[in-house]
């Protein structure tokens, strides 16, 4: 722990997600003219934003906390925000079903900001979870859409005496330094980088200095370290400071093969990744190149080698359970590639009024239940006991497919869902091609955005296929 602090702080528990499509970047070439590479990276549903990534990680993170063990803040970090004005975390806030009391703040617009995140949350008397997602765009057949990738990371951070810590950090430094890297003016869809030299000579050496700090801060030595996490936009720099740093074979890998850069959610992803298939007793440093340089320092405990923490789903696995997009479903989900809509009106725009009135039911996803067990999606006015229904799963009961109705990307599959426990409704379908729906398919719910109007993100739940690696 840092010199002076006789509070042991740390992770309680965690989530990551990523998005079920990935894009291969050998397709990217072949349309573009340009860009593209080997390997592949994260794909954001259309019926997903940062908001909603967010929601998914944060309830894995939720659902692996200790026995007991509740946020009193949430901190929400993302250099793509939903909402400008308005605070993103609010949503999440509704969808975890957290209470008023609880405090919900955006900590946004840059990747440094996810670091700002974890740095206030340790500092807070009580168990707050930091949850950080982005969405990271660049033009056709250019470097950032195919380094780039979308995704969603949550910790829930705490001190020894409110859960056992899956790893305590025992040492930090940061570094800042004012100088022009990387830049996206707002309203833009792409960022604008400098020659890459001139940031990498200088985040090396803020690197090298807040790597010596953080030693220091905590007693170690270099040798000391098990394994080094280096997440960064700036690829070149990340990998030069792993080679001054004579890291060697301890660098973790940095998953830019297989998901991207995820921007602010990255450091907490690849320290899932880590925290996944540790051991207790490792020491681990996480580096973080963003306008400056942050290194902190953690060592696992031997409550990794029980289930609690731990999330369900490991990065492993959800980079295992993926689907490839073909990429001119890609460009169109990120409006780079018009597309002819269904010949239907657009939606009108959401009311925000009577999504006040309904929170628990539009956010939370609760329905209710009567006196005599049955159980009413959407809630019945008349029944006094809640019933929350985001963790049932269900079967397919009946489904069709819409070829006719306003979707960002047609054809609309609805089904029938009747849930494990009570409860019947008809929901519309993601994460699934039309033609592999069926009659008794499982599935289980995840919190999109339905459609966006005069700017309102008109976000509820939709039904996805139960899928190994998916769930939690």
């Amino acid at each position: 722990m840092p010199a002076g602090d006789t509070v042991s702080r740390g992770i309680l528990s965690y989530g990551a997600y990523l998005p079920y499509r990935r894009l291969d970047r050998s397709a990217i070439a072949a349309v573009a003219g340009t860009g593209g590479g080997s390997g592949t990276r994260t794909v954001a549903s259309y019926d997903e934003d940062t908001t909603t990534m967010g929601v998914a990680a944060a309830r894995r993170a939720l659902a692996a906390a200790p026995d007991g063990v509740t946020p009193l803040s949430l901190w929400f970090a993302t250099a793509s925000p939903a909402y400008l004005d308005k605070t993103n975390a609010t949503a999440i806030h509704a969808a975890l079903r957290l209470d008023a009391e609880v405090g919900a703040f955006d900590v946004n617009g840059a990747v440094r900001s996810a670091v700002g995140a974890w740095r206030a949350a340790l500092g807070s008397a009580a168990p707050a979870l930091v949850v950080c997602s982005d969405m990271r765009t660049g033009l056709p057949g250019s470097p950032d859409e195919s380094t780039g990738g979308d995704g969603a990371s949550a910790l829930l951070v705490g001190t020894a005496a409110d859960g056992p810590l899956l790893a305590e950090e025992i040492g930090a430094a940061s570094v800042t330094d004012e100088f022009l890297d990387r830049w996206r003016t707002p309203g833009d869809v792409r960022s604008k980088v400098w020659e890459p030299r001139f940031g990498e000579s200088r985040y090396v050496a803020l690197g090298a200095k807040a790597w010596d700090d953080a030693l220091k801060s905590a007693g170690l030595v270099a040798d000391q370290v098990d394994t080094v996490i280096v997440a960064g936009s700036h690829a070149r720099a990340a990998a030069s400071l792993a080679e001054k740093l004579g890291v060697g074979d301890k660098l973790a890998d940095g998953l830019q093969a297989t998901v991207g850069f995820t921007g602010a959610a990255h450091p907490g992803l690849l320290l899932a990744n880590v925290l996944d298939a540790a051991a207790p007793g490792q020491v681990v440093a996480l580096v973080v190149l963003a306008d400056g340089a942050d290194v902190t320092l953690l060592r696992t405990t031997e409550t990794l080698t029980g289930a609690d923490g731990r999330s369900a789903s490991t990065v492993a696995d959800q980079i295992a359970a993926g689907a490839t997009l073909p990429y001119g479903k890609v460009l169109a989900w990120r409006g780079y590639l018009p597309v002819e809509p269904p010949r239907r009106p657009e939606p009108p725009r959401p009311s925000a009024s009577a999504a006040g009135r309904s929170v628990d039911w539009k956010f939370g996803f609760v329905g209710s239940q009567g006196g005599d067990g049955t159980v009413h999606l959407p809630p019945a006015p008349t029944d006094v006991t809640p019933r929350p229904m985001a963790d049932a799963r269900g079967t397919i009961v009946t489904y069709t497919v819409d070829k006719l109705a306003y979707s960002p990307s047609p054809p609309v599959v609805f089904a029938v869902v009747d849930f494990d426990g009570g409860g019947r409704l008809p929901v519309e379908l993601t994460e699934v091609d039309a033609a592999d729906v069926a009659v008794g398919s499982r599935v289980e719910m995840t919190f999109r955005k339905l459609f966006t109007a005069d700017g309102i993100h008109n976000y509820f739940w939709k039904a996805r296929p139960v899928r190994s690696g998916r769930g939690g």
